[in-house]
């Protein structure tokens, strides 16, 4: 059985094979631009349900909505990863690795 990272790069390699790519930037550049432009806009639809607006009346926070935004998050930053050729082990790699400088940054008083 499959590691539950590498099961969903495998089924965002499969979505992006079920896509019309043909408005997709050519380049890694441009690829990894337009991604963050996705995240960016998929983290502002997540925190729209949040009740930031101090000046508004507060109403009920959606949880299950929340759910569904975090993981449009989730299917671009997998697609970023999957195109700066990031595999299931290189990101925990990399995320031990910045974990391990964080740690100190917080430990250093940072």
């Amino acid at each position: 059985m499959k590691d539950k990272l590498e099961s969903i790069f495998s089924l965002q390699k499969e979505l992006s094979s079920l896509m019309d790519l043909s408005r997709y930037p050519n380049t890694m550049e441009e690829k990894i631009s337009m991604l963050c432009i996705a995240i960016i806009h998929e983290a502002i639809e997540l925190q729209r349900i949040t009740n930031w607006k101090w000046w508004k009346k507060p109403t009920t926070f959606n949880i299950e909505k929340a759910k569904e935004e975090l993981i449009d998050i989730w299917h671009f930053v997998i697609q970023a990863s999957m195109e700066l050729d990031l595999n299931p082990n290189d990101i925990v790699k990399e995320y031990k690795k910045k974990n391990c400088i964080n740690r100190e940054r917080q430990q250093n008083n940072y």
